[in-house]
């Protein structure tokens, strides 16, 4: 049985002698010059390294992201990554060499040029091209084709990351000296994931290797988790199937965070800038930070946040007025609304408006069973107490459509994101007085979300 990973190699020798022929070695051999982006350096240092993917398409999953425009990609990875990955596959990934310096030239991050290389060529190319470094994998090399590859590598100053994905691959990886290793969790041989190999290999990998986790990381959670084990991770599927790729990176980088109770411009700006992915802005007259429209209108326009209108008890037409105009991504509910208000409400919503539910927790966890309720806020009564509930009954719970809310600040955010919540709802913790935030408290709290 030909695996899938065996025909991609075989392609690939094909390929690489047509290539050769197009492009020939000597005629581009004297132009290159020698990499002077540190690859090894660019993923030291304290906090988790993230290695963010340009990709277009993958054997798994067919095309990824239909408008792939590599220029604006990197533009948005820049903000975030310590190192951009380039697929240069054509056949199998949809990717091309003529990526490279395109990536390059918008972003002043090490390029990694991710490909099935095989052959010295392929490694001069990607340095013409302008990458800063290059992927090997066991899985398809010998012991001595990888020397004699990283060595061409190194002399053209660019990093190596060297990819394994089970133990035999790890101990060779080991002996051959690989100073950054990427553990694979999906198995080219059959394309399943297993995040579970980033478990067992990371410890057995020895003192000094930088440790990569690769495929199948698509949430905050994960990445919390996983960061015990691994220096760092190369994410790309996950972020590329996202229309908003700004919003997408910070769901996976920070969690999907709001900042509720929004009512001037310069903190929806604030908000964004610290990292949230959600604006809440609250139409509950009973609220101290209740907004009208001209102000939600004027919040809305200073930052390209998701906004989420919240409303308790409200007329159905009102809500769906106030989602309309105001182009909301959700609507929350605060009050009693009962299943029969939800789907009446799901009738005369735009589809792509997503209905949220706050539900306060007591002794004991309320249930999660309304039909047409994409996203829960659990909190503490009726929101906006800035008390906190025993988040110990959220142990064990599948919670990837909660956000957690109440009192939550920059002393307690990272107790709150271990919970394992999709995100954190944040309001009076980030304020001077009730509307007003704190920009300093806002870029405190994101900031120590990001510190793992």
């Amino acid at each position: 049985m030909q695996t899938v990973l065996a025909k991609i190699v075989a392609d690939k020798a094909i390929w690489v002698e047509a290539r050769k022929q197009q492009q020939p070695l000597a005629s581009f051999q004297n132009e290159i010059q020698p990499s002077t982006r540190h690859f090894y350096d660019a993923l030291q240092g304290a906090r988790t390294a993230f290695i963010l993917e340009c990709k277009k398409a993958s054997p798994s999953k067919g095309v990824i992201r239909d408008d792939f425009d590599p220029a604006r990609i990197a533009s948005t990875y820049k903000h975030y990554a310590s190192a951009i990955s380039v697929l240069t596959d054509e056949k199998y990934f949809q990717g091309s060499f003529d990526f490279l310096p395109v990536v390059s030239q918008s972003a002043p991050q090490p390029i990694l040029c991710k490909d099935f290389i095989i052959d010295p060529y392929q490694i001069y190319l990607a340095r013409y091209y302008q990458a800063d470094a290059c992927l090997l994998m066991l899985s398809v090399l010998d012991d001595e084709q990888y020397r004699q590859l990283s060595a061409v590598a190194h002399s053209l100053k660019m990093g190596v990351l060297t990819e394994v994905s089970n133990d035999v691959e790890r101990e060779r990886a080991m002996a051959l000296g690989a100073k950054v290793v990427g553990i694979n969790n999906r198995d080219l041989r059959d394309l399943s994931i297993d995040l579970n190999r980033t478990r067992q290999l990371a410890p057995r990998l020895g003192h000094g290797v930088t440790v990569i986790s690769e495929s199948g990381i698509n949430t905050y959670g994960q990445v919390r988790e996983l960061s015990h084990f691994a220096n760092g991770f190369l994410i790309g599927s996950a972020l590329m199937a996202h229309d908003d790729l700004n919003a997408a990176v910070r769901r996976v980088l920070l969690g999907e965070n709001k900042v509720c109770g929004l009512t001037r411009a310069q903190d929806a700006k604030a908000a964004y800038d610290a990292g949230a992915v959600y604006g809440g802005l609250i139409f509950a007259p009973a609220s101290p930070r209740v907004v009208n429209i001209d102000q939600a209108r004027e919040t809305i326009a200073a930052a390209p946040l998701q906004y989420v209108g919240v409303f308790q008890n409200a007329d159905i037409a009102d809500v769906c007025q106030k989602a309309a105009v105001l182009s909301l991504s959700a609507v929350q509910l605060h009050g009693s609304e009962d299943q029969a208000y939800i789907n009446a409400l799901r009738e005369a919503l735009p589809r792509d408006v997503q209905i949220w539910k706050a539900l306060s927790v007591g002794d004991i966890l309320p249930a999660r069973d309304y039909h047409h309720v994409d996203k829960y806020i659990f909190d503490n009564g009726q929101g906006g107490s800035g008390q906190r509930f025993d988040w110990s009954l959220l142990q064990g719970q599948p919670l990837d459509n909660v956000l957690l809310a109440g009192g939550l600040a920059a002393d307690n955010c990272v107790q709150a994101a271990q919970v394992g919540c999709a995100g954190l709802d944040f309001n009076s913790g980030v304020e001077s007085q009730p509307g007003i935030k704190d920009a300093r408290l806002l870029a405190s709290v994101f900031q120590t979300l990001r510190a793992y």
